[in-house]
């Protein structure tokens, strides 16, 4: 509250202040600098937290200006229905832009972007009928109060006002629960889908947003200046949009507004040598991606911490949970003892290569299952393909009596199947409360509008996730590191987040790969200890590990695999007795064994 409070103070100051201003020139800086805010922060989703790299934001801020442009010219559609009809086509292209997004990623995907924005460059150059060509489209509506066009002053005030909007909703969104999906697309899409993210959908939100945002911007150049053309599309103005989200600091809130300001400032400065413009863009470019690589917002960041004025958010209420509690769960969605996951003849294959034939496996609830068998035997193909990342040739998965063989990750992590991954996947910049609370992103409740709005229901969610994650913490005993970024931990300890992450999701089934991999003695024996009551707290565990003491310590049902195939199951006593599991550890025949 005191945030708003504070913007919205601050926006006053400076309507009030621009309402003194005479100047022309200044007002016009004034405002370009709120068309720019807008850009930016569009792009500071998609680029800062979703980790999308575009290039074709000169497209989507034509898509902006053009729609207002022919719908008050060509269709006589009102300035203000027009602005906002403008939003939704800009909208319709983010998601056109999105969709190639969905295969490729990283410059691949730069260059998609690129080519869309070279592309509706030259439909408003050539299009002479339609868009006006080098001529452009003359006499477009300005925005008007009693049908009075706005005064320069008061475009700067309607600015100023849009952009505190955009700020305080945005700031909303990013500060929650939508706001940790995005970044958990930049750290890793593998690890946010296995923790309930729908990777796509949130891919192609990422891109509606910037759309939108750079679509009102152009809507607003034009209906001010009343004349757009293709002068004011250009690659160059893609590459600004994304200076100023680099050079005002890359996934902060505060990174669009020193973006620019700094920059249209600067921009005004050396305008009287045009030539000059570009190549100072080019070196503050370079300067912000070396020297500053988290932006002015990063430097200003650092000063703050060094001064003790960051708080760590939700640490008063870490250090009040209690010791040990019990784990959040759901109820399980039938009663009684019984089949949890079945696996009905799982095939896979690799070109010649097959770590999967007809495996068949029967988990059973409230057990401890252990994976075992040697190295290349399957094993975590057999798990990729009960969470969705690998899709098998042949056979059936059912979970709690549903099929979920052809599901998406995210969507066979919101039925209950949580997994930790043999190589760490965890979110290493984000702290250990951020990795957990991400686990909790499929049991949130709070859609896109209520966290958009900050609504009251999106707070109550985000205070009961963050008190679920402070008993997962006290549970697995990380409450003194939850402030901590993940990356920074021991290696021990990082094992503990992705497992506390797991349990976040609230799960049925528990799937391990490998967890004591790195361990030293006493961290297994802990984490043996650790798994035990995880099981009492009725969560069913599927152990892949090759520390064989721990496996015959706390399993209740052991499953052999070599080779792709299922050689033997049962009991540790019975497992340590059988010679098919002597001859693949050991290497011997049979009947030596």
């Amino acid at each position: 509250m005191r945030h708003i409070i504070g913007s919205i103070v601050l926006v006053a100051a400076l309507a009030v202040g621009t309402s003194f201003i005479e100047n022309e020139f200044y007002l016009r800086t004034l405002f370009m600098i709120c068309v720019y805010f807008l850009c930016a922060a569009g792009m500071n989703v998609l680029l800062g937290f979703a980790g999308q790299k575009s290039l074709g934001q000169a497209g989507l801020f034509a898509a902006g200006a053009y729609a207002v442009a022919l719908l008050t010219t060509r269709y006589e559609v009102g300035p203000w229905l027009s602005l906002l009809l403008a939003c939704f086509v800009s909208a319709f292209f983010g998601i056109l832009i999105a969709v190639p997004s969905l295969r490729v990623k990283g410059p691949s995907l730069a260059m998609v972007t690129l080519a869309f924005g070279i592309v509706i460059e030259k439909v408003v150059t050539e299009g002479s009928e339609v868009f006006g060509g080098a001529m452009g489209i003359y006499a477009i509506q300005p925005l008007n109060i009693g049908g009075t066009p706005f005064t320069m002053v008061q475009w700067v005030w309607f600015g100023l006002l849009l952009c505190l909007v955009a700020h305080l909703l945005l700031r909303n969104l990013l500060r929650g629960r939508f706001g940790r999906a995005f970044l958990s697309l930049q750290a890793d899409e593998i690890a946010a889908g296995a923790v309930g993210v729908a990777v796509y959908r949130y891919k192609v939100l990422a891109f509606v947003i910037a759309a939108v945002t750079c679509g009102l911007a152009g809507a607003l150049v034009a209906q001010q200046n009343q004349y757009i053309n293709s002068d004011f599309i250009n690659f160059h103005l893609s590459i600004f949009i994304l200076l100023l989200v680099l050079f005002g600091g890359s996934g902060s809130l505060y990174g669009p507004l020193l973006g620019s300001v700094t920059l249209v400032i600067i921009g005004t400065l050396v305008a009287r040598w045009s030539w000059i413009e570009h190549f100072v863009n080019g070196a503050l470019l370079l300067f912000a991606l070396y020297a500053m690589p988290k932006g002015l917002a990063g430097v200003f960041g650092s000063l703050f911490q060094k001064l003790g004025l960051v708080r760590d958010p939700g640490g008063d209420a870490a250090a009040q949970s209690r010791i040990g509690p019990k784990l959040p769960t759901r109820p399980m969605p039938r009663g009684g003892a019984g089949s949890l996951l079945t696996a009905d003849k799982l095939n896979k294959s690799f070109g010649g290569v097959v770590p999967a034939r007809d495996v068949s496996v029967n988990l059973t609830e409230g057990h401890i299952h252990a994976l075992i068998g040697p190295n290349g035997a399957g094993k975590s193909t057999f798990i990729n393909m009960l969470t969705g990342i690998i899709r098998p040739d042949q056979g059936k998965v059912t979970f709690l009596g549903d099929e979920i063989t052809h599901q998406s990750v995210h969507g066979i992590c919101d039925h209950g199947i949580a997994r930790t991954f043999q190589n760490l996947r965890l979110f290493k910049d984000l702290s250990v409360r951020e990795n957990v609370l991400l686990g909790q992103h499929s049991r949130m409740q709070n859609g896109f509008v209520s966290s958009l709005l900050g609504l009251p229901k999106a707070w109550r969610e985000e205070a009961k996730a963050l008190q679920k994650v402070n008993d997962i913490l006290a549970f697995t005993g990380l409450s003194q590191y939850a402030g901590s970024p993940a990356g920074s931990l021991a290696y021990g300890l990082q094992r503990r987040v992705e497992l506390a992450r797991a349990l976040a999701s609230e799960p049925f089934l528990l799937l391990l790969d490998e967890p004591a991999a790195g361990l030293n003695p006493q961290e297994t024996a802990e984490l043996g200890q650790l798994l035990v009551r995880i099981r009492n707290e009725g969560i069913t565990i599927l152990l892949i590990e090759h520390h064989m003491d721990l496996v015959m310590t706390i399993s209740d049902h052991v499953i052999v695999l070599d080779y792709g195939q299922k050689i033997a199951e049962g009991t540790p006593g019975k497992i340590q007795a059988d010679p098919r599991v002597m001859e693949a550890y050991l290497g011997t025949t049979t009947e030596a064994a």
